[in-house]
């Protein structure tokens, strides 16, 4: 996107925002399947109820995965406070369009019109008419390492200018490889108002809400019951200078001052702020946990004798979202659109230190999966514990692998199966801009156009029936050690229909042998052709997805005609299966 003039002189100043509404292995089959026959027997008339809270999703701004992600601003340093902040060109990442000491010269002051972003862009022109280059001289914006035009859509331009002469701008999208103009808008402005700072905005031809499409739809398929957010060491920062502040990200995003995201080394404009994470839950259908930051960073704190401010900005934090639109702070809220409250029922003091456990693990494959039997012998009375963060990384992860989400799956079976102490779980980090690998591995992988979801990410598909499920009780008779498994009674959202899943893992190199036995059922009950079995697996432990082949590694479902109260059913190697059967 640039912004062009090719006639009088005049000075320019400009605030912009665009919005669109450690181990490897071989998994090669062993071609004998294992001796061992192992068995699952499930009681299907007793069980617990699991907490409709268990699985959720956990949002940080890391990776980029709000700017230039999921929150769909296509301008990177739209007020022009970034480049400082990060000691960069003052203007970063903007460039000069047309740059020549006799066609235009490009600087930047504190002339603004908004006390909390009073950095201005000013435009010397000095040329005029035909003596300027052809295709006019001005400033362009790359954007997050580009910007998705797709022909047909609508893309709102917002800007605030004032001038010394009448007004005569192009707004342009051009293409990056070609020079293509794939949509352009002339805005003259002339009268004695050109003086003063006037608010501009036009349409390209935004789709309404504020968030990237794509990228919230692979978030909702997860049926996420909470969404803490906004960090993680991003709430800490690795100074409290640098911490994320509420009150800072709420309001006009113009008069957001954004901040300088320390601990993860780029530039915030705070457009995704307390507000949007609020709303973001909201449409996801998610109860929001907000965590907020309690005096905390990397390197510095606040003594206990400061603290109040802290005390005080939390407290307000709550009002802004629970409060009537008659009190200070939900007035606030409502004059941005959401008279009503929103549905705030928790809170997290800090990051890891909430009042109940909170539990963060990022270990090899060969621990997580040992990890299922974490909380077995944990009291059953007490402080209830979330594991707001959990993910194989490094080697056995690289950017997404089998391996990986093979061993989280086993985890979380052990997290279903202890969810009496355990009451959320949220895998971390959530999204991946390819272009700024900060934290490898993530759930969701996108760049300015695509997207796809690693392994970990279908495997959490797997668990979205579980929440609110009856856990039922069940005993695995085996002497491998690599097999875990579960079942759950659900009701099908999508049909209403009755059904049990048994989820299992194998991990190990060898096909494995397992008969379940039902019990608790009548004769027959089981309707073996419309149940199914899901397997997700690959022929290579390290085998990842990537944009090229998004769907190498997924569920793959079929129709399970065996389905009875006594059935054997063979486990792939290094796999995850799930059957769910209709009765």
């Amino acid at each position: 996107m640039y912004f062009s003039h090719s006639f009088s002189a005049f000075l320019f100043s400009l605030i912009v925002c665009l919005i669109i509404s450690e181990c490897y292995a071989d998994v090669n089959a062993n071609p004998n399947a294992s001796q061992n026959i192992s068995k699952l027997v499930v009681d299907a008339g007793s069980g617990r109820n699991i907490p409709n809270t268990l699985f959720g999703v956990f949002y940080e701004e890391i990776n980029h995965a709000g700017a230039g992600g999921l929150w769909a601003e296509l301008v990177n340093n739209r007020g022009f406070e970034g480049g400082v902040a990060a000691n960069l060109p003052p203007i970063y990442p903007w460039k000069i369009v047309g740059e020549n000491q006799s066609s235009i010269t490009v600087s930047t002051d504190l002339s603004s019109c908004f006390e909390r972003n009073k950095i201005a862009l000013r435009m010397d022109i000095l040329c005029q008419g035909i003596s300027c280059p052809r295709g006019g001289v001005g400033i362009s914006n790359p954007g997050y390492w580009g910007m998705n035009v797709e022909q047909g859509k609508d893309y709102k331009v917002v800007f605030y200018v004032r001038a010394l002469a009448p007004i005569d701008l192009k707004v342009s999208f051009v293409g990056t490889n070609d020079g293509v103009n794939l949509g352009s808008k002339i805005i003259k402005v002339d009268g004695p108002n050109v003086t003063k700072w006037s608010r501009m905005e036009r349409i390209i031809k935004a789709t309404g809400h504020g968030f990237r499409s794509d990228l919230f739809k692979m978030v909702a398929d997860l049926k996420p019951k909470f969404l803490r957010f906004p960090g993680g060491c991003y709430v800490e920062g690795d100074f409290i200078k640098n911490a994320f502040r509420w009150k800072d990200s709420v309001g006009p995003w113009e008069e957001r001052s954004g901040h300088l995201d320390d601990i993860w080394h780029y530039w915030s404009d705070d457009g995704l702020g307390y507000f949007e994470g609020l709303q973001l839950a909201e449409d996801l259908g998610a109860l929001p946990i907000w965590v907020f930051n309690n005096g905390f960073s990397h390197h510095d704190e606040v003594s206990t004798d400061a603290i109040q401010p802290f005390v005080d900005e939390a407290l307000d934090g709550i009002e802004f979202a629970r409060g009537p639109a008659t009190s200070r702070w939900g007035s606030l809220r409502a004059s941005m659109g959401h008279p009503e409250p929103f549905n705030l029922k928790f809170v997290a003091i800090g990051n890891e230190d909430c009042d109940i456990y909170d539990y963060h693990i990022y270990t090899n494959s060969n621990d997580m999966f040992s990890k299922y039997t974490k909380f077995d012998k944990s009291p059953r009375s007490g402080p209830k514990a979330f594991v707001s963060e959990y993910a194989v990384w490094k080697e056995d992860a690289r950017v997404g692998s089998l391996y990986a989400a093979v061993a989280e799956a086993a985890f979380l079976i052990g997290i279903e199966r202890n969810s009496d102490v355990v009451s959320m779980v949220s895998y971390a980090p959530l999204l991946l801009n390819t272009n700024d690998r900060g934290w490898i591995p993530d759930a969701i992988v996108f760049d300015s156009y695509q997207s796809y979801g690693t392994p970990s990410y279908w495997v959490q598909r797997l668990f979205i029936e579980s929440s609110g499920a009856t856990l039922l009780n069940s005993t695995l008779q085996t002497s491998s050690p690599a097999i875990v498994a579960s079942t759950i009674k659900y009701k099908n959202s999508q049909d209403g229909k009755n059904y049990l899943r048994v989820k299992v893992v194998n991990f190990g190199k060898d096909i494995e042998n397992l008969g379940i036995s039902i019990n608790g059922l009548n004769a027959n009950v089981l309707r073996p052709f419309a149940s199914s079995m899901v397997v997700l697996t690959s022929s290579n432990i390290m085998d990842e997805n990537s944009f090229s082949e998004p769907m190498k590694i997924v569920p793959r479902r079929a129709v399970f005609g065996i389905a009875s109260k006594d059935m054997n059913v063979k486990l792939s190697p290094y796999s995850v299966t799930s059957l769910d059967l209709l009765f």
